[in-house]
């Protein structure tokens, strides 16, 4: 079979799509059959983001994720049908509680309860603390090249795009308050509204009793917990706004929305909406619900903790496309988002991205590159990989870029920063992983007298190879001296029939020699260190463990 390339009709790439069980075209044909049921000439697609918090990993991957749905929804509908992304803040939220990773805490404290565009910015730099994240949020988006609408909810609440449907809410608040008084505890239960009128004099967001409401005027009416006075505000025009759980239901009918997933931790809400938005005359939108990402500790991240990964903090180890692949592997699978995950991420899309071109079509489709650039994966031209490049920092203690390009130049002539720019931006990101967590974490460790006998027939059987021996010649000599006791590995034979070497020996070399526990293919980085380096380091070795 032959591979996707440009002349590749779409006719022929949705057939291929059908037969495809990655999970984004696994969705997509969810949308598909929604779509025969109810057609549509345009398929909405929408993202959550509560602004409480700066954006975190979890709200990059929800969008990130959405997308690839969305391209290989225009895949299978061969793009017959217009599709829109609405990226929707909750920012008329109140503040519940002030996060622990912000300045200015103590005058956030004096703000509680009011909508996070009426909660002043502590970080000085927009009119407002949700204006502030709200603003993160979209530069981080447009770094990426979402396509992409920003929503707020605050501006669709006050310029009326939701009074219809608020409207709506109220003529069927019976329903409404059927659907969710079963889900809540009894105390909640008995001063439960799902209307939150948002306090004239004080703009906090109030959590009270609804003492009237009238649907034929659209109006609520409730007593003022501090003046005791009976308050009547109409539910449109944003002076009131709903829970959160009517709030989305209000939002999908309102907008109607096609596709949103949401976290693990949602399922129960997800079909809480789904039910008051088919009381409300609306249809609940496709989508799955994700595991959580944790943190280093197996706690689920959040934005007011700000535990985890922060966006900014992957972006200056790796890059934008290791990330998405983070997000793409095993959605349904809870995964621990930290620091020493970036490695293996941005090594193994670069072996995905390597692969692409020998694959057929088919396999092409399941290639998380494909799904990752949105059918168009660049040509791959990676000469070194990132867990290389930080062996190198590691062994050199080279914290600068030209003497890593000094080995690089050796390894590969004709590779410079000017010929391969995604690689000199990788020197840069394995500089930084390797001060931030390599350095403060480096430990040699002492070898056996069995391991330094080892070493030493090492270093000799290095010496003994001319100075442009390859990464080939150089791993058969690692293997060859490796294979000895308590180095063997019986149940596994070399190609040549030899008894194998465990995993223990390169794990020895990686330990006694680079101090730390894992490292690139080891003849790789001796042709790239070049044999003379190599040796001094275990002379090095050697000598500190006489």
């Amino acid at each position: 079979m032959s591979t996707i390339d440009l002349a590749t009709s779409p006719s022929d790439l949705r057939a291929l799509a059908e037969q495809s069980n990655a999970w984004p075209f696994e969705q997509a044909k969810a949308l598909v059959a929604r779509l025969k049921k109810a057609p549509k000439d345009e398929v909405l697609f929408e993202t959550g983001y509560g602004p409480s918090g700066l954006p975190h990993i979890g709200t990059f991957g929800e969008v990130a994720r959405t997308t690839m749905v969305r391209h290989a929804f225009r895949v299978l509908t061969e793009d017959k049908i217009k599709t829109r992304l609405i990226a929707f803040s909750d920012d008329m939220d109140g503040l519940r509680k002030v996060p622990d990773n912000v300045p200015n805490k103590e005058m956030l404290t004096t703000h509680l309860g009011k909508s996070l565009t009426r909660v002043p910015d502590p970080f000085g730099t927009h009119e407002s603390f949700g204006a502030h994240n709200n603003a993160r949020l979209r530069v981080f988006l447009d770094t990426f090249g979402f396509d992409y609408e920003f929503a707020s909810a605050t501006d669709y609440y006050k310029s009326g795009r939701f009074d219809a449907t608020l409207l709506k809410v109220l003529e069927r608040l019976d329903k409404v308050m059927a659907i969710m008084l079963p889900s809540l505890r009894e105390e909640r239960a008995a001063s439960y509204s799902p209307f939150l009128p948002i306090c004239p004099r004080t703009g906090v967001v109030l959590q009270v009793p609804i003492v009237a409401h009238d649907a034929t005027a659209g109006t609520i009416s409730y007593d003022d917990p501090e003046t005791q006075e009976r308050v009547t505000l109409p539910v449109t025009g944003g002076h009131c706004k709903l829970q959160w759980k009517p709030d989305w239901a209000m939002r999908w009918t309102a907008l109607g929305i096609d596709y949103e997933m949401a976290g693990k931790d949602l399922i129960d809400s997800v079909k809480l909406s789904g039910k008051i938005c088919q009381a409300i005359g609306g249809k609940p939108p496709e989508g799955f619900n994700y595991e959580l990402f944790l943190d280093d500790k197996g706690q689920k991240i959040s934005k007011s903790k700000g535990n985890g990964l922060t966006i900014d903090e992957w972006l200056r180890y790796a890059s934008p496309e290791s990330l998405s692949l983070f997000m793409y592997r095993e959605p349904k699978a809870a995964k621990r988002l930290y620091f020493d995950v970036i490695p293996r991420n941005v090594d193994d899309y670069q072996q995905f991205l390597d692969g692409y071109a020998r694959q057929d079509a088919k396999q092409q489709l399941s290639n998380p590159v494909w799904h990752i650039h949105a059918g168009h994966p660049p040509k791959s031209d990676m000469p070194v990989t990132f867990q290389l490049l930080l062996t190198l920092v590691s062994s050199s203690n080279a914290e600068n870029a030209a003497t890593l390009w000094g080995f690089i130049g050796r390894y590969r002539p004709g590779v410079t920063p000017q010929s391969h720019p995604k690689l000199d931006a990788m020197v840069g990101y394995a500089i930084n992983y390797y001060r931030d967590f390599v350095a403060p974490t480096k430990v040699f460790r002492e070898p056996t007298e069995a391991e330094r006998a080892a070493l030493q027939d090492l270093r000799d059987a290095l010496s003994q190879l001319p100075a442009e021996a390859t990464a080939e010649a150089i791993q058969d000599v690692v293997y060859e001296i490796g294979r000895r006791e308590p180095f063997l590995d019986h149940k596994k034979a070399a190609k040549d029939g030899k008894p194998g070497v465990s995993l223990d020996w390169f794990n020895m070399l990686y330990q006694v020699l680079l101090g730390q526990e894992k490292g690139p293919r080891f003849g790789s980085f001796v042709a790239v260190y070049g044999l003379p380096n190599a040796i001094a380091m275990i002379d090095g070795a050697l000598a500190r463990s006489a």
